[in-house]
């Protein structure tokens, strides 16, 4: 596949995952397609070596894995399906001067005066009784612009370009038609009818749904010479893509290749499907068994956490320690915190340059500045609930968190080739993996 090839794919991909539950849907018809096996939780699994399997759990987290020897290690990559965005309240009518619009909670650190402005649609899950009075769920999209935020004219607040602050609570939420004298708009049934429109005609009332705004402009490869690619939600569905790919890509081997995709890593990862839940290490104890054997398994794996990380902002240069400023396009980069906000130690980032000698691809360094804050990522979770040594990596991006992100042509299909071999290691391939 040419990089050109695997950026048009990739923004097929991003255009249609606009929630998690969407890019879990599009990761498994993707994994099925290549003949991987869909597992369910709550029945007993028949394993083999050399099998394909992938399961979900609550939709929104995957776990796709080729089995190995049982007796050896295994390689997994490590990413996140969520994103920051805007959820729609649970009662979220608003009507206010003619205007319909819809109360949102904020989900994650997001940037918000960039939602400002924007053609947004809503997606989603959504909990229905249909005519035989059976609770069913289905997933929904409504795909067209359906609503907007508008900013406040500068001529209303002449200091708006000194330091606009945005209150959460009043000043976003989005406004989605007029309403007639007297008029009033039950959201509920606005769903009811959108689902009938999508095909779901069964639907006799909704009960309950999990509903985000995200803005309906396409990713697109973007630069006088191509050098970007613009997207929302790159944070972190770029990881959940490179990941797929190089596992697709993979050769079998003697050690288990295993993705795993966590749902809620921007609220902490303490869920059900979250980093710090139960999901991955329960297949794992499916696969090796749990106490000694799993110990044991782990003791011989390595995992490679992928999400994204700052690049040098050549209009904010000085937000960075210059000796650790990564460039778009200069290849993926190691993120190493002193603190354990980042799992890297000097043995995994050592395993990674010498995969990057060998195969050729460039690698990068990241350590925020001393006098800063630094964020962190799935991967201290997961290496805390399993004892698997892990390296934190991401991509460099520009506008992380906002509504639209920026990241580099080349990077993620020089990571993805990368990552293809690191799925393909034998065990004694490295000495210490």
């Amino acid at each position: 596949m040419s990089t050109e090839h695997f950026n048009q794919d990739l923004i097929q991909f991003l255009n249609d995952s606009p929630t998690p539950y969407h890019a879990v849907a599009t990761m498994v018809q993707r994994l099925q397609k290549a003949g991987y096996e869909s597992l369910d939780e709550s029945e007993t699994w028949t394993l083999k070596t050399g099998g394909k399997y992938v399961v979900t759990r609550n939709d929104s987290s995957i776990i796709a894995f080729v089995l190995g020897n049982t007796d050896q290690g295994v390689r997994m990559v490590g990413a996140h399906t969520d994103s920051p965005c805007l959820k729609v309240k649970p009662h979220p009518e608003l009507n206010k001067h003619s205007y319909f619009q819809l109360g949102v909670e904020v989900y994650g650190g997001v940037l918000l005066n960039p939602w400002y402005d924007r053609d947004l649609s809503i997606a989603g899950r959504v909990q229905y009784i249909n005519s035989k009075q059976e609770l069913c769920q289905q997933l929904i999209n409504f795909e067209k612009p359906v609503a907007v935020i508008p900013s406040l004219a500068i001529h209303l607040d002449r200091e708006a370009n000194n330091g606009r602050a945005v209150n959460p609570q009043t000043d976003i939420p989005p406004i989605l038609f007029q309403l007639g004298d007297d008029e009033k708009a039950d959201f509920r049934e606005l769903l009811k009818e959108e689902l009938a429109r999508q095909g779901h005609t069964d639907c006799e009332s909704v009960m309950e749904y999990d509903l985000s705004f995200y803005d309906t402009q396409s990713a697109a490869v973007i630069g006088l010479k191509n050098d970007f690619i613009a997207s929302a939600r790159l944070d972190n569905l770029l990881s959940c893509y490179v990941g797929l790919e190089a596992l697709l890509n993979s050769q079998p081997s003697d050690v288990t290749a295993l993705l795993v995709c966590n749902d809620h890593e921007e609220v902490g990862s303490v869920s059900t499907t979250g980093a710090q839940g139960p999901f991955l290490k329960s297949v794992l104890e499916r696969i090796y068994g749990n106490g000694e054997p799993l110990t044991r398994a782990m003791s011989k794996s390595m995992l490679i956490s992928t999400d994204n990380a700052h690049g040098i902002h050549p209009n904010y240069a000085s937000k960075h320690d210059e000796h650790h400023a990564p460039v778009l396009n200069k290849g993926a980069v190691i993120k190493v915190n002193a603190n354990q906000r980042y799992a890297t130690n000097d043995e995994t980032a050592a395993v990674y340059r010498l995969l990057c000698q060998q195969t050729g691809n460039q690698v990068q360094h990241f350590v925020t500045r001393s006098d800063m804050a630094c964020g962190s990522t799935i991967g201290p979770l997961t290496a805390g609930v399993l004892g698997v040594r892990t390296l934190d990596l991401g991509l460099p991006t520009f506008g992380m968190h906002s509504i639209r992100e920026l990241a580099g042509t080349r990077d993620a299909y020089e990571l993805s080739k990368t990552l293809t071999e690191f799925f393909g290691l034998k065990q004694h391939a490295f000495s210490k993996i």
